[in-house]
Protein backbone atom coordinates (compact mmCIF):
# COMPACT_ATOMS: atom_id res chain seq x y z
CA UNK A 1 0.00 0.00 0.00
CA UNK A 2 2.84 2.39 0.80
CA UNK A 3 4.15 3.39 -2.21
CA UNK A 4 6.85 5.58 -1.10
CA UNK A 5 10.50 5.40 -2.68
CA UNK A 6 11.73 4.07 1.00
CA UNK A 7 9.56 1.72 2.10
CA UNK A 8 12.31 -0.76 -0.39
CA UNK A 9 15.19 0.50 1.96
CA UNK A 10 13.08 -0.05 5.08
CA UNK A 11 12.14 -3.96 4.48
CA UNK A 12 16.18 -4.69 3.98
CA UNK A 13 16.65 -2.97 7.10
CA UNK A 14 13.76 -5.52 8.72
CA UNK A 15 15.92 -7.95 7.53
CA UNK A 16 19.01 -6.64 8.67
CA UNK A 17 17.32 -6.74 12.14
CA UNK A 18 15.81 -10.48 11.68
CA UNK A 19 18.58 -11.71 14.28
CA UNK A 20 17.22 -9.72 17.19
CA UNK A 21 13.75 -11.08 17.02
CA UNK A 22 15.12 -14.95 16.84
CA UNK A 23 16.88 -14.91 20.46
CA UNK A 24 13.61 -12.77 21.51
CA UNK A 25 11.18 -13.66 23.50
CA UNK A 26 7.14 -13.35 23.14
CA UNK A 27 5.21 -11.45 25.21
CA UNK A 28 1.21 -10.89 25.15
CA UNK A 29 0.02 -7.31 24.51
CA UNK A 30 -0.87 -4.74 27.68
CA UNK A 31 -4.47 -5.74 26.93
CA UNK A 32 -3.84 -9.40 26.57
CA UNK A 33 -4.98 -9.38 23.22
CA UNK A 34 -4.04 -12.30 20.22
CA UNK A 35 -1.73 -9.99 18.80
CA UNK A 36 2.19 -10.62 20.12
CA UNK A 37 5.15 -8.46 19.77
CA UNK A 38 9.00 -9.11 19.31
CA UNK A 39 11.11 -8.00 21.70
CA UNK A 40 13.44 -6.18 22.30
CA UNK A 41 12.40 -3.66 20.24
CA UNK A 42 15.12 -1.16 21.79
CA UNK A 43 17.81 -3.14 19.72
CA UNK A 44 15.94 -2.15 16.70
CA UNK A 45 14.78 1.06 17.61
CA UNK A 46 17.82 2.70 19.42
CA UNK A 47 16.87 5.97 21.29
CA UNK A 48 19.05 8.22 19.04
CA UNK A 49 20.26 8.01 15.14
CA UNK A 50 23.46 8.48 14.04
CA UNK A 51 23.94 12.13 12.77
CA UNK A 52 25.06 10.28 8.81
CA UNK A 53 22.44 7.78 9.07
CA UNK A 54 19.56 10.12 8.80
CA UNK A 55 17.77 10.24 5.76
CA UNK A 56 19.06 13.45 3.76
CA UNK A 57 16.19 15.71 1.81
CA UNK A 58 18.66 18.83 1.32
CA UNK A 59 18.15 21.37 -1.05
CA UNK A 60 20.20 23.69 -3.26
CA UNK A 61 22.59 22.94 -6.90
CA UNK A 62 25.26 22.12 -5.61
CA UNK A 63 23.76 21.17 -2.21
CA UNK A 64 25.48 23.21 0.39
CA UNK A 65 27.38 20.52 2.07
CA UNK A 66 29.02 19.27 -1.19
CA UNK A 67 31.02 22.70 -0.64
CA UNK A 68 34.67 22.09 0.23
CA UNK A 69 37.48 24.15 0.90
CA UNK A 70 37.64 28.17 -0.21
CA UNK A 71 33.76 27.52 -1.18
CA UNK A 72 32.72 26.30 1.71
CA UNK A 73 34.45 29.42 4.09
CA UNK A 74 33.14 32.40 1.16
CA UNK A 75 29.47 30.15 1.75
CA UNK A 76 29.90 31.24 5.81
CA UNK A 77 29.48 27.45 6.40
CA UNK A 78 32.40 26.82 8.66
CA UNK A 79 32.48 27.79 12.62
CA UNK A 80 35.04 30.69 12.15
CA UNK A 81 33.02 32.22 9.06
CA UNK A 82 29.43 31.15 9.64
CA UNK A 83 27.33 34.31 11.02
CA UNK A 84 23.87 35.24 11.84
CA UNK A 85 21.89 38.37 10.78
CA UNK A 86 18.88 39.58 12.04
CA UNK A 87 16.90 42.76 10.78
CA UNK A 88 14.16 44.27 10.11
CA UNK A 89 11.77 43.75 7.46
CA UNK A 90 10.82 47.65 6.13
CA UNK A 91 8.67 45.97 4.07
CA UNK A 92 5.13 48.47 3.71
CA UNK A 93 2.15 46.58 1.57
CA UNK A 94 -1.09 48.99 2.62
CA UNK A 95 -3.71 47.95 3.81
CA UNK A 96 -2.02 44.67 5.26
CA UNK A 97 1.55 46.30 6.14
CA UNK A 98 0.58 49.83 6.97
CA UNK A 99 3.48 50.04 9.64
CA UNK A 100 6.76 48.89 8.93
CA UNK A 101 8.31 46.56 11.75
CA UNK A 102 11.09 48.24 13.89
CA UNK A 103 14.15 46.88 15.70
CA UNK A 104 16.05 48.84 18.25
CA UNK A 105 19.32 46.71 17.53
CA UNK A 106 19.68 45.11 14.22
CA UNK A 107 22.41 42.07 15.03
CA UNK A 108 24.79 39.40 13.37
CA UNK A 109 26.24 36.89 15.44
CA UNK A 110 28.99 35.08 15.29
CA UNK A 111 29.56 31.18 15.86
CA UNK A 112 31.22 31.71 19.55
CA UNK A 113 29.38 34.04 20.43
CA UNK A 114 26.34 31.94 19.86
CA UNK A 115 28.32 29.11 22.16
CA UNK A 116 29.48 31.58 24.56
CA UNK A 117 25.37 32.15 24.96
CA UNK A 118 25.25 28.22 25.00
CA UNK A 119 27.04 27.88 28.21
CA UNK A 120 24.42 29.72 30.33
CA UNK A 121 21.06 29.77 28.14
CA UNK A 122 21.58 26.53 26.24
CA UNK A 123 18.73 23.73 26.32
CA UNK A 124 18.79 20.26 25.23
CA UNK A 125 15.40 18.14 23.71
CA UNK A 126 15.29 15.20 21.94
CA UNK A 127 12.98 15.55 18.95
CA UNK A 128 12.88 13.37 15.85
CA UNK A 129 12.19 15.02 12.01
CA UNK A 130 10.21 14.11 9.62
CA UNK A 131 9.39 15.36 6.11
CA UNK A 132 5.80 16.69 5.80
CA UNK A 133 5.35 15.02 2.24
CA UNK A 134 7.47 12.08 3.14
CA UNK A 135 5.80 8.71 4.54
CA UNK A 136 8.59 7.65 7.17
CA UNK A 137 10.89 9.40 10.15
CA UNK A 138 14.08 10.65 8.68
CA UNK A 139 15.48 10.22 12.01
CA UNK A 140 15.67 11.40 15.63
CA UNK A 141 18.58 13.36 17.72
CA UNK A 142 18.99 14.80 20.72
CA UNK A 143 19.29 18.67 19.37
CA UNK A 144 21.18 21.20 21.76
CA UNK A 145 21.29 24.97 21.06
CA UNK A 146 20.11 28.30 22.26
CA UNK A 147 16.45 29.59 22.31
CA UNK A 148 15.30 31.70 19.27
CA UNK A 149 13.42 34.44 22.05
CA UNK A 150 16.85 34.84 24.16
CA UNK A 151 18.64 35.48 20.60
CA UNK A 152 15.88 37.96 19.43
CA UNK A 153 15.99 39.82 22.87
CA UNK A 154 19.82 40.86 22.11
CA UNK A 155 17.91 43.47 19.89
CA UNK A 156 16.34 45.33 22.08
CA UNK A 157 13.10 47.28 21.52
CA UNK A 158 10.80 45.37 18.85
CA UNK A 159 7.80 47.49 17.43
CA UNK A 160 5.19 46.29 14.85
CA UNK A 161 6.42 42.34 14.41
CA UNK A 162 3.91 39.88 13.83
CA UNK A 163 5.98 37.30 12.39
CA UNK A 164 9.51 36.17 11.77
CA UNK A 165 10.65 34.74 8.85
CA UNK A 166 14.33 32.82 8.11
CA UNK A 167 16.59 31.48 5.77
CA UNK A 168 19.46 29.28 5.15
CA UNK A 169 22.67 29.42 2.95
CA UNK A 170 21.13 29.65 -0.55
CA UNK A 171 24.20 29.74 -3.20
CA UNK A 172 23.74 33.15 -3.64
CA UNK A 173 21.22 32.19 -5.96
CA UNK A 174 17.71 34.21 -5.46
CA UNK A 175 16.10 31.48 -6.97
CA UNK A 176 17.07 28.63 -4.50
CA UNK A 177 15.94 30.77 -1.53
CA UNK A 178 14.51 28.54 0.80
CA UNK A 179 12.58 29.98 3.44
CA UNK A 180 10.24 29.27 6.93
CA UNK A 181 8.76 31.35 9.63
CA UNK A 182 7.07 31.19 13.40
CA UNK A 183 4.84 33.63 14.66
CA UNK A 184 6.16 36.41 17.06
CA UNK A 185 4.28 34.85 19.86
CA UNK A 186 5.44 31.24 18.80
CA UNK A 187 8.90 32.44 19.32
CA UNK A 188 8.47 34.11 22.22
CA UNK A 189 6.15 32.24 24.23
CA UNK A 190 6.42 28.53 24.94
CA UNK A 191 3.41 27.05 27.17
CA UNK A 192 4.74 24.58 30.39
CA UNK A 193 5.74 20.83 28.98
CA UNK A 194 6.10 22.07 25.50
CA UNK A 195 9.49 22.00 23.61
CA UNK A 196 10.86 25.83 22.62
CA UNK A 197 12.30 27.26 19.29
CA UNK A 198 16.12 26.88 19.13
CA UNK A 199 18.66 27.50 16.98
CA UNK A 200 20.86 24.38 16.64
CA UNK A 201 24.36 23.84 16.69
CA UNK A 202 25.09 20.47 18.10
CA UNK A 203 23.66 16.76 17.65
CA UNK A 204 23.63 13.95 20.11
CA UNK A 205 26.31 16.01 21.99
CA UNK A 206 28.57 16.78 18.98
CA UNK A 207 28.84 19.80 17.00
CA UNK A 208 26.18 20.05 14.27
CA UNK A 209 27.78 18.28 10.91
CA UNK A 210 27.24 20.25 7.33
CA UNK A 211 25.23 17.27 6.00
CA UNK A 212 22.68 18.53 8.95
CA UNK A 213 22.57 22.06 8.67
CA UNK A 214 25.51 23.09 10.26
CA UNK A 215 27.33 25.10 11.60
CA UNK A 216 23.64 26.70 12.77
CA UNK A 217 19.90 25.53 11.90
CA UNK A 218 16.81 27.02 13.07
CA UNK A 219 14.93 24.22 14.90
CA UNK A 220 10.82 23.71 15.28
CA UNK A 221 10.15 20.83 17.38
CA UNK A 222 6.16 20.54 16.70
CA UNK A 223 6.44 21.10 12.91
CA UNK A 224 7.55 19.07 10.02
CA UNK A 225 11.16 19.46 8.96
CA UNK A 226 10.96 22.47 6.40
CA UNK A 227 10.44 24.48 9.96
CA UNK A 228 13.43 23.93 10.85
CA UNK A 229 15.72 25.81 8.40
CA UNK A 230 19.58 23.98 7.54
CA UNK A 231 22.07 26.29 6.96
CA UNK A 232 21.00 29.09 8.99
CA UNK A 233 22.12 32.67 8.24
CA UNK A 234 19.23 35.54 8.10
CA UNK A 235 16.34 36.10 10.26
CA UNK A 236 13.87 39.14 9.74
CA UNK A 237 11.11 40.59 12.22
CA UNK A 238 8.17 41.07 9.73
CA UNK A 239 4.40 43.55 10.03
CA UNK A 240 3.30 40.94 7.55
CA UNK A 241 0.96 38.32 9.58
CA UNK A 242 0.43 36.16 6.46
CA UNK A 243 3.13 33.28 6.40
CA UNK A 244 5.67 33.30 3.25
CA UNK A 245 7.10 29.73 3.98
CA UNK A 246 8.36 28.81 1.04
CA UNK A 247 6.11 25.16 1.29
CA UNK A 248 3.47 27.64 1.59
CA UNK A 249 3.75 28.36 -2.18
CA UNK A 250 3.82 24.72 -3.15
CA UNK A 251 0.26 23.94 -1.86
CA UNK A 252 1.62 22.53 1.83
CA UNK A 253 -0.33 23.57 5.29
CA UNK A 254 2.57 26.10 6.23
CA UNK A 255 1.29 25.60 9.88
CA UNK A 256 0.99 21.56 9.72
CA UNK A 257 2.22 20.17 13.16
CA UNK A 258 3.99 17.06 13.49
CA UNK A 259 0.74 13.74 13.14
CA UNK A 260 0.95 10.86 15.18
CA UNK A 261 0.97 8.28 12.95
CA UNK A 262 2.75 4.58 12.80
CA UNK A 263 4.87 3.45 10.07
CA UNK A 264 5.84 -0.31 9.27
CA UNK A 265 9.31 -1.17 8.44
CA UNK A 266 8.42 -4.26 6.89
CA UNK A 267 8.17 -8.15 7.86
CA UNK A 268 8.78 -11.58 5.88
CA UNK A 269 7.71 -11.48 2.63
CA UNK A 270 6.25 -15.45 2.90
CA UNK A 271 6.04 -18.12 5.69
CA UNK A 272 5.08 -21.30 6.37
CA UNK A 273 1.49 -21.84 7.44
CA UNK A 274 1.66 -22.42 11.16
CA UNK A 275 4.39 -19.78 11.73
CA UNK A 276 3.54 -16.44 13.26
CA UNK A 277 3.68 -13.08 11.31
CA UNK A 278 5.77 -10.28 12.96
CA UNK A 279 5.83 -6.89 12.30
CA UNK A 280 7.46 -3.88 13.64
CA UNK A 281 8.24 -0.30 12.84
CA UNK A 282 8.00 3.22 14.48
CA UNK A 283 5.63 5.51 16.33
CA UNK A 284 5.73 8.86 15.65
CA UNK A 285 4.50 11.57 19.03
CA UNK A 286 2.86 14.05 17.71
CA UNK A 287 1.29 17.20 19.08
CA UNK A 288 -1.99 15.04 20.01
CA UNK A 289 0.39 12.36 21.80
CA UNK A 290 0.19 8.70 21.44
CA UNK A 291 -2.30 6.22 22.96
CA UNK A 292 -1.50 3.10 21.26
CA UNK A 293 -0.22 1.32 18.22
CA UNK A 294 -2.84 -1.06 16.58
CA UNK A 295 -2.78 -3.83 13.76
CA UNK A 296 -5.35 -5.72 11.91
CA UNK A 297 -4.99 -8.76 9.70
CA UNK A 298 -6.97 -9.20 6.97
CA UNK A 299 -6.75 -11.87 4.38
CA UNK A 300 -6.70 -10.87 1.31
CA UNK A 301 -9.14 -12.57 -1.44
CA UNK A 302 -9.09 -12.28 -5.38
CA UNK A 303 -7.77 -8.59 -6.03
CA UNK A 304 -9.10 -6.86 -3.01
CA UNK A 305 -7.74 -3.84 -2.91
CA UNK A 306 -5.15 -2.49 0.06
CA UNK A 307 -8.11 -1.22 2.04
CA UNK A 308 -8.72 -2.18 5.71
CA UNK A 309 -11.54 -2.62 7.48
CA UNK A 310 -11.78 -0.04 9.66
CA UNK A 311 -14.62 -2.01 12.12
CA UNK A 312 -12.46 -5.16 11.66
CA UNK A 313 -10.34 -7.05 14.72
CA UNK A 314 -7.80 -4.30 15.34
CA UNK A 315 -5.25 -5.26 17.85
CA UNK A 316 -3.01 -3.29 20.15
CA UNK A 317 0.55 -3.56 19.53
CA UNK A 318 3.32 -3.14 21.98
CA UNK A 319 5.51 -0.42 22.17
CA UNK A 320 8.93 -0.27 23.05
CA UNK A 321 9.77 0.34 26.95
CA UNK A 322 11.68 3.21 28.07
CA UNK A 323 16.12 2.71 27.36
CA UNK A 324 18.70 2.83 29.83
CA UNK A 325 18.89 6.55 29.79
CA UNK A 326 22.67 6.44 30.88
CA UNK A 327 23.73 4.14 28.07
CA UNK A 328 21.61 5.80 25.82
CA UNK A 329 22.50 9.10 25.83
CA UNK A 330 25.44 11.21 24.50
CA UNK A 331 28.72 10.36 27.74
CA UNK A 332 28.18 13.31 30.16
CA UNK A 333 24.52 13.83 29.63
CA UNK A 334 21.89 13.20 31.66
CA UNK A 335 18.20 12.60 30.98
CA UNK A 336 17.41 15.14 34.18
CA UNK A 337 18.99 17.84 32.43
CA UNK A 338 16.90 17.61 28.94
CA UNK A 339 13.66 19.63 28.69
CA UNK A 340 10.72 17.22 28.93
CA UNK A 341 12.60 15.24 31.38
CA UNK A 342 11.81 15.98 35.46
CA UNK A 343 14.69 17.33 36.81
CA UNK A 344 15.11 15.39 40.07
CA UNK A 345 14.35 11.67 38.89
CA UNK A 346 15.30 11.95 34.89
CA UNK A 347 12.02 10.44 34.06
CA UNK A 348 10.27 11.93 31.07
CA UNK A 349 7.11 13.48 31.57
CA UNK A 350 5.37 11.00 28.75
CA UNK A 351 6.37 7.89 26.67
CA UNK A 352 6.83 8.13 23.93
CA UNK A 353 8.56 11.16 23.86
CA UNK A 354 6.58 14.40 22.28
CA UNK A 355 7.71 14.88 18.82
CA UNK A 356 9.85 11.59 19.09
CA UNK A 357 9.45 8.45 17.70
CA UNK A 358 9.46 5.11 19.49
CA UNK A 359 9.71 0.99 17.97
CA UNK A 360 6.40 -1.26 17.98
CA UNK A 361 6.19 -4.97 17.19
CA UNK A 362 2.94 -7.22 16.61
CA UNK A 363 2.98 -10.71 15.75
CA UNK A 364 0.37 -12.90 14.77
CA UNK A 365 0.75 -16.75 15.51
CA UNK A 366 -0.61 -19.96 13.51
CA UNK A 367 -1.61 -18.64 10.71
CA UNK A 368 -3.25 -20.75 7.91
CA UNK A 369 -2.32 -20.81 4.32
CA UNK A 370 -3.57 -17.81 1.94
CA UNK A 371 -2.66 -13.96 1.39
CA UNK A 372 -3.00 -11.91 4.11
CA UNK A 373 -2.47 -7.73 4.48
CA UNK A 374 -1.52 -6.44 8.37
CA UNK A 375 -2.14 -2.74 8.08
CA UNK A 376 -0.74 -0.47 11.36
CA UNK A 377 -1.95 2.83 12.63
CA UNK A 378 -2.00 5.40 15.68
CA UNK A 379 -4.81 6.03 18.09
CA UNK A 380 -3.83 9.69 19.52
CA UNK A 381 -4.71 10.62 22.94
CA UNK A 382 -8.17 11.92 21.95
CA UNK A 383 -8.74 9.09 20.40
CA UNK A 384 -8.41 9.41 16.87
CA UNK A 385 -7.37 6.96 14.52
CA UNK A 386 -4.65 6.82 11.77
CA UNK A 387 -4.77 8.93 9.36
CA UNK A 388 -7.38 11.02 11.26
CA UNK A 389 -8.12 13.93 12.62
CA UNK A 390 -5.92 15.83 10.09
CA UNK A 391 -6.09 13.37 6.77
CA UNK A 392 -5.31 16.16 3.84
CA UNK A 393 -2.17 15.00 2.66
CA UNK A 394 -0.62 18.25 2.40
CA UNK A 395 -1.10 19.02 5.96
CA UNK A 396 1.37 15.93 6.44
CA UNK A 397 1.30 12.41 4.27
CA UNK A 398 -0.35 10.26 7.25
CA UNK A 399 -2.15 7.45 5.16
CA UNK A 400 -2.24 3.80 6.32
CA UNK A 401 0.60 1.21 5.60
CA UNK A 402 0.36 -2.38 5.25
CA UNK A 403 2.65 -5.32 4.61
CA UNK A 404 1.38 -8.06 2.56
CA UNK A 405 2.74 -11.64 3.88
CA UNK A 406 2.47 -14.98 1.60
CA UNK A 407 1.19 -18.42 3.90
CA UNK A 408 2.33 -21.32 1.90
Amino acid sequence: MNSDPRESLSRRRFVELASVGSAAAMLKTPSGLAAEAVVPLSEAYPLLTPADEFYDVSRGKPVPHSLTGDALKEAGLTPETWRLDIAADTAVDPPVIQIPAQVEQPLSIDYPTLLEMGKTHGVKYIKAMQCLNISEPLGQGLWEGVLLSDVLRLCGEIEHVRRIYYRGFHNNDPKQIFQSSVSYTQAMETPPGELPVILAYKLNGEPLSLERGGPVRMLVPWAHGFKSIKWLQQIFLTNDYRTNDTYALQNNDPESYLKTAAYIDGGPAQIRAGEAATIRGQVISGISGVARVETLLQQVVGDDADIPDEKGDWKEATIQSPPDWKKSLPKGILSADLLGFDAKTGEPSSWPLRYATAGWGATYPNLARGSYLIFARSVDQNGFAQPEPRAIRKSGKNMLQSHRVEVV
